[in-house]
C-alpha cells in the first residue's frame, strides 16, 4: 500500500502554494487507495507560531484533505508532532555516531562563507569546506553548545528517479558537501528527523516542493547509513511571485485563512490548484474528492506557477 504523509510545518500560515502541493500529495495517495498521515514538523522551534497548528489543520479540512492518521486522531505511529518524538532522533543520532558518519562542527555559516567555493547545485548555499572532518569516533567533543552534528557525505556518485523531474544524479560530497543532522542546541534537523519520521510510520512516497530535490541526496544518504527503506520521491513545481521567487509576504496575502475571510470558497482554491497542475480546465470548481479517478503525474507541468500581482485569482461568492 502507498503511504503518504502531509508535513505543514507551524513556523507561519499556509498559503497557496501550501495547498497546491497539499492537493497534489494527497492526491498521489488517494488515487491509487493509499493511506495518508498528518505530521506536524514543529522543531524549528525559533521559528514556530504558537497559533499556526491548529490553523493548518483547519486549513487542511477547509480545502477537503483528510488523513488516516494524525495528531488528532492517533494512529499505530503516533505521536505525530515532531516536538514529541525526539528519543527517536537521538537513538538515530547515536548509532551515526557508533558508525561514524557523522562528526562534530563548530564552524559558523560566515565560517562557511568565507571558506567555501561558490554553490554548486540549485539554490544551495556555499559547500561546506570539511574544516572539522577530521575529528573521529572516539575524539575528545569540543564544548557543548559550540557545535552541530554533521554528516559525512559519500563521495560516490548517487541516483534515484523522482515521479515529477525523472532521473537525478549527484555527487554528494562535491555537489553538496557534509550537512547539519542537528543544531548547534542538539536538537535534530530536519534532514535527520523526516528521515526518522518517515521510515517509522512507513512512508513509501514524499511528495514536496522541488526546492527540496538536493534535500532527497541528503536524505537518502542517512536511510541509507541507517539501513532504512527510502520512499519514491515527487517533487512538485513552486508557486513563484512575479519577480520569479517563492511565494511569501512580500507578494501580498495569499494566506488560505485570508482568503476564506474574504468569502472565497475551497472549491475555487482547489480548482485553481487542479487547473495549475493540468487536472482540469481554468475556472473550474471542485474539490479534491472529484479529482481523485483522474490524477496522474503525466499531467503535471513541469515549470513553475507565477502568480500575477495584478490578476485577482478568484472572486468572492456573495
Amino acid at each position: 500500500m502507498v503511504i503518504g504523509r502531509l508535513a505543514p510545518s507551524p513556523t507561519g500560515a499556509q498559503h497557496l502554494g501550501n495547498a497546491r502541493t497539499y492537493l497534489l500529495a494527497w492526491l498521489a495517495v488517494r488515487s491509487v487507495g493509499g493511506r495518508v498521515i498528518l505530521r506536524i514538523e514543529d522543531i524549528d522551534s525559533p521559528r514556530i507560531k504558537p497559533w499556526a497548528t491548529a490553523q493548518a489543520m483547519e486549513d487542511l479540512h477547509w480545502l477537503g484533505l483528510d488523513w488516516d492518521e494524525g495528531p488528532d486522531l492517533g494512529g499505530p505511529h503516533a505521536p505525530y508532532v515532531q516536538t514529541e518524538r525526539l528519543p527517536l532522533y537521538h537513538q538515530a543520532l547515536d548509532r551515526l555516531l557508533r558508525d561514524d558518519r557523522i562528526y562534530p562542527c563548530t564552524c559558523t555559516r560566515t565560517d562557511i562563507e568565507q571558506a567555501a567555493s561558490a554553490p554548486h547545485l540549485g539554490h544551495e548555499g556555499p559547500l561546506y569546506p570539511g574544516t572539522c572532518a577530521a575529528w573521529r569516533y572516539g575524539d575528545a567533543k569540543p564544548s557543548e553548545g559550540t557545535y552541530c552534528w554533521r554528516f559525512r557525505s559519500s563521495n560516490q556518485p548517487l541516483t534515484f528517479i523522482d515521479a515529477v523531474s525523472g532521473k537525478q544524479t549527484a555527487m554528494p560530497l562535491t555537489d553538496l558537501g557534509d550537512f547539519p543532522v542537528t543544531r548547534k542546541d542538539g536538537g535534530a534537523a530536519y534532514q535527520l528527523a523526516v528521515v526518522v519520521d518517515d521510515a517509522q510510520m512507513g512512508v513509501t512516497q514524499v511528495v514536496r516542493g522541488d526546492d527540496l530535490l538536493p534535500s532527497a541526496f541528503r536524505q537518502l544518504q542517512i536511510y541509507h547509513a541507517l539501513n532504512l527503506n527510502p520512499p519514491h520521491f515527487a517533487h512538485v513545481p513552486l508557486v513563484l511571485g512575479e519577480d520569479g521567487r517563492r511565494l511569501a509576504k512580500r507578494h501580498g496575502d495569499t494566506r488560505l485563512s485570508w482568503f476564506r475571510e474574504q468569502g472565497i470558497l475551497a472549491r475555487q482554491i482547489v480548482g485553481w490548484a487542479a487547473a495549475s497542475a493540468g487536472l482540469c480546465q481554468r475556472g473550474t470548481e471542485c474539490m479534491p474528492q472529484d479529482l481523485v479517478h483522474s490524477f496522474t503525474w503525466e499531467k503535471l507541468p513541469r515549470d513553475p506557477v507565477t502568480l500575477a500581482s495584478n490578476v485577482p485569482l478568484f472572486k468572492a461568492h456573495q
